[in-house]
C-alpha cells in the first residue's frame, strides 16, 4: 500500500464534492421550474419512438425513519406513525403518471432504486403496491438492477423473502459500524449476529447482489476500532462494500448537532482508517473500486472497473451506462437529457405541488456546453483514473490543452505531489491518487474555482 506523508495530508485537509453529478446540486437555480422539466420530458419523447430508446434509471426516495442517526444527511421524516406512508405512496403514483403524461409510456427501465430514508420503513403490501405502481406505469426491462436499501433493525428473514418476490435481486444494508459504543454515539444500534443472518438468508434467498454501508469518522471511532469492523464485514464477504468518510457540517444538518466534535477522530485517523480499510478488504478479495467503493474481483462492478466501463451517478459508482435517471419523491434529484432537477426538498411543498396537478420541481439546471464538457473529464477521472485526451476532443470538438490551459497549471502542482502522472496525450491518477481523486477532479470544477467556497462539502479525506 502506498505510503501518505501527514504533510500531503495536511495539504488536503479540505472539502469538495462527492462528483455523483456534475455541476454539483448545490449549483443548482429555483429558475429552473417544473415546466423545464417537462420540456425535457417531452424532448427525450420525441427523440425515440415509444418504447424504444435508451433505457431509463429510476430512483424513488422514500423519507420515513422510526428513529435518528445522528450522522445522517439525508432528506428523511422521523416518525413511528406508519400511517403517514399511505398518503405518500399515492402522492408517489400521482407524480408517476404527471411524469407520463409528458415522458409518454412504454420506456424501459434498466435501473430501479429505493432509497431514503428507509424503504423498509412500509410494510410489506405497501411494498407491494409501490412495485405493481411502477411496473403497471414502466416497463422494467429482464435482467433490470432492482435495489433496495435496507435497515437491518426493521427486516427479517420473511422480510427478505417478500422482497424477493417483488423482483428485488439487490440488498444494500446500512451497517456503519459494528463497535457497540459507535452505535450508541450515532443512536444507531444493531448486533453483528442480526445482520449475519440476513446476509446469509439473502445469498440462500438468490439476491444476486450485497452491499454493506461503512462509515469512517464517525464519532469514537479510531484505527484500531475500525479494523475490527472491516475484519467483521470481510467476513461476512457482501459483494460490494460502499465505505464513506463522515461529513460533520452540523450547521446543515441538524441531526450532527446531537455529535460530541471532540469524539471526532482526526484527519490523520481517518487516513489511517481509509489506509486500513483498503488493505484489509484487499486481503479478503475486494478490488478497489475507487474513492468509496470495492467489490469482489467476480462482481460486475470489478468487471466494468476492469474493462472500463465505470459510471458514477447520484447512487455513486455504478456498471449501467450513462442513462436519464426519473426521480420520484420528496427531495429526489433527476437527469433528464441535458438537465438536472430536484423536487421539493419540504413534504407539505411536495404534496401542495402535487394536489395543484404540478410536477413537484423546486429547482434545478440545464448545462451548458462548457458544463458537458467539464462533466465528461471529471467524470473520467472519477471513474477510470485517467483522462484520454483524443477522446474528449472527438465527443465536445475541443483540444483539451487549449481548452483547460489554466487547470493543467494547476494539475502540474498534482503531478510534482505524485498524484496524477502528466502523458504526452492524456491524465493518469497514480495510485496514491486514488486517495485524494476528488482533489484531482476539482481542478476542472468551474465553479468551486471561481468562489472557493467548499465549506458546504465534505472533507475529501
Amino acid at each position: 500500500m502506498t505510503t501518505i506523508s501527514e504533510e500531503l495530508l495536511r495539504r488536503f485537509d479540505v472539502s469538495g464534492p462527492r462528483y455523483t453529478s456534475y455541476p454539483t446540486a448545490d449549483r443548482f437555480v429555483e429558475a429552473f421550474t417544473a415546466e423545464h422539466y417537462a420540456q425535457a420530458l417531452a424532448h427525450r419523447a420525441g427523440g425515440s419512438q415509444v418504447g424504444g430508446g435508451a433505457p431509463l434509471s429510476i430512483y424513488v426516495h422514500v423519507p420515513f425513519c422510526e428513529s435518528v442517526c445522528y450522522y445522517c444527511a439525508c432528506n428523511k421524516v422521523i416518525t413511528k406513525h406508519h400511517d403517514k406512508a399511505a398518503e405518500y405512496l399515492q402522492a408517489l403514483v400521482t407524480e408517476m403518471d404527471l411524469t407520463l403524461a409528458h415522458l409518454g409510456r412504454g420506456a424501459g427501465v434498466s435501473q430501479l432504486h429505493l432509497g431514503g430514508g428507509s424503504p423498509t420503513f412500509l410494510s410489506d403490501a405497501e411494498l407491494s403496491q409501490l412495485m405493481q405502481a411502477l411496473r403497471e406505469r414502466f416497463r422494467v426491462n429482464a435482467g433490470a438492477e432492482i435495489a433496495i436499501e435496507v435497515d437491518p433493525r426493521t427486516v427479517s428473514v420473511d422480510r427478505l423473502k417478500h422482497l424477493r418476490s417483488l423482483g428485488f435481486n439487490r440488498l444494500s444494508f446500512g451497517v456503519q459500524d459494528f463497535d457497540p459504543q459507535v452505535q450508541k454515539a450515532v443512536h444507531r444500534q444493531q448486533s453483528f449476529a442480526s445482520v449475519e443472518a440476513l446476509m446469509a438468508a439473502a445469498r440462500e434467498l438468490g439476491f444476486e447482489s450485497t452491499n454493506v454501508d461503512l462509515i469512517y469518522g464517525l464519532p469514537l471511532q479510531t484505527p484500531e476500532s475500525f479494523a475490527r469492523t472491516i475484519e467483521q464485514v470481510g467476513a461476512l464477504k457482501p459483494d460490494r462494500i460502499a465505505l464513506y468518510g463522515y461529513a460533520h457540517l452540523p450547521q446543515r444538518f441538524k441531526p450532527q448537532r446531537r455529535i460530541d466534535e471532540a469524539q471526532l477522530p482526526p484527519g490523520s485517523a481517518k487516513i489511517a482508517m481509509l489506509h486500513s480499510a483498503i488493505a484489509g478488504f484487499l486481503s479478503h478479495g475486494y478490488s478497489y473500486i475507487g474513492m468509496d467503493h470495492f467489490a469482489l474481483s467476480s462482481d460486475s462492478l470489478a468487471v466494468a472497473k476492469r474493462q472500463g466501463r465505470l459510471h458514477r451517478n447520484f447512487q455513486g459508482y455504478s456498471t449501467q451506462p450513462d442513462c436519464d435517471l426519473i426521480a420520484l419523491g420528496v427531495s429526489a434529484i433527476g437527469r433528464v437529457g441535458a438537465s438536472y432537477s430536484q423536487n421539493a426538498k419540504d413534504l407539505d411543498a411536495y404534496y401542495d405541488a402535487l394536489r395543484q396537478g404540478q410536477l413537484p420541481i423546486e429547482r434545478g439546471l440545464a448545462l451548458s456546453r462548457d458544463d458537458i464538457v467539464r462533466r465528461a473529464v471529471i467524470m473520467a477521472i472519477m471513474c477510470q483514473g485517467r483522462l484520454e485526451f483524443e477522446s474528449i476532443a472527438l465527443a465536445h470538438l475541443v483540444d483539451v490543452r487549449d481548452y483547460f490551459k489554466p487547470e493543467f497549471e494547476r494539475l502540474q502542482e498534482l503531478a510534482d505531489q505524485g498524484l496524477v502522472t502528466l502523458e504526452a496525450d492524456a491524465i493518469q491518477v497514480t495510485a496514491m491518487g486514488w486517495f485524494f481523486v476528488r482533489a484531482v477532479a476539482m481542478v476542472f470544477d468551474r465553479y468551486l474555482q471561481a468562489d472557493r467556497s467548499r465549506a458546504r462539502f465534505s472533507k475529501i479525506i
